[in-house]
């Protein structure tokens, strides 16, 4: 009699928390993924970012993320969504890929992002402006824009303007990306390089894959290849950057000394070694990548609704400045690197 006395309880009660906690997440993530949907709907049929049109559709619906049955869901989607959405961008790199593109590239790149983000942290120092977000503009526009922003975002200590910062570097580095795609195949014909050259150049300068995709197969298709192997490279760099800022920010606080390293980051580098073996079949390679892209879409909607746009306004010129510079720094090193290399 004494068992089922306990255990009675204890069932309803489990059921009555998952139960609680439907209740309470649904709703804003529902609006979320309804908002992703519409921004992919709009990306697909009249082209544009998609990133970019979640986070303008989010932000119309900012009202929602200040009270009622959806700031909850918002605020789950934005961060727990994120993490999932970051982990499984590791089931779109392979070491094989990363070996292929043989020493050079590889030295660039790893030259290239490290130098970007001191060269951000130092800028962003000299114009008054905050070192976490030197580090958060410069490590989206070393890596891989938007994604990179938002992972990097996931693991830099909390402050007061951390999301606004987030949202802003998400649209900086997107509308950057945009412009250097139709910019830059333009400026490296210039220099009449062959076409592996330009496409290390378009790979290891625009922020975002699309973009590097569609500037590289614009030139050729050798182009395309060698530009999407090095822009692959530089993703693959986002993987040792965030868990160096993950241990850099929380070492000294042994309360979280055995969580240094988030979950995300060991299902991201798992997945990179078990894509890698070629353990993981083909279709189920496609179901993680269009998983982890309609998580990231949905995450970005979220960002969009917790963010204003008179808190964007008060980002200030000096922001918009700083990754302006970043950006065209990092094309600057790359391509003096790719007209002297041997």
């Amino acid at each position: 009699m004494t068992e089922i006395v306990e255990t009675e309880p204890s069932a309803p009660g489990r059921e009555f928390t998952l139960a609680a906690a439907l209740q309470t997440y649904f709703p804003g993530v529902l609006v979320s993924l309804i908002i992703a949907i519409a921004a992919t709907f709009l990306s697909e049929h009249y082209g544009g970012p998609v990133m970019l049109f979640a986070l303008l559709l989010g932000m119309a619906f900012y009202f929602l993320s200040q009270e009622g049955r959806c700031v909850a869901g918002i605020e789950f989607a934005s961060k727990t969504i994120l993490r999932i959405a970051v982990g499984l961008l590791g089931a779109q790199i392979t070491i094989a890929e990363i070996m292929k593109l043989g020493a050079t590239p590889v030295v660039t790149v790893i030259c290239t992002v490290v130098l970007t983000i001191l060269f951000g942290v130092l800028a962003a120092r000299v114009m008054g402006l905050d070192r976490l977000f030197g580090i958060l503009t410069s490590g989206a526009v070393a890596i891989c824009g938007a994604s990179a922003a938002l992972a990097i975002s996931s693991v830099l200590p909390k402050s007061e303007h951390r999301e606004r910062d987030t949202v802003f570097t998400v649209i900086g580095v997107t509308a950057l990306s945009t412009i250097a795609m139709i910019v830059y195949p333009l400026i490296i014909s210039i220099f009449h390089l062959d076409r592996a050259a330009v496409g290390m150049f378009l790979g290891g300068t625009i922020h975002d894959v699309a973009q590097v995709v569609g500037a590289g197969f614009s030139v050729s298709e050798e182009t395309g290849n060698v530009a999407t192997f090095t822009k692959l490279l530089r993703v693959a760099m986002l993987l040792p950057l965030v868990v160096t800022l993950s241990f850099v920010f929380h070492a000294h606080n042994t309360a979280k000394a055995g969580r240094q390293l988030p979950g995300f980051l060991i299902v991201f580098a798992a997945l990179i070694v078990l894509n890698s073996t070629g353990i993981i079949p083909q279709p189920v390679l496609v179901i993680i990548k269009d998983v982890s892209r309609w998580c990231l879409v949905t995450a970005i909607a979220a960002l969009g609704m917790k963010t204003s746009l008179k808190a964007m306004a008060e980002v200030g010129g000096r922001a918009i400045a700083l990754i302006v510079v970043e950006t065209v720094f990092l094309a600057t090193l790359v391509l003096a690197i790719v007209l002297w290399r041997p």
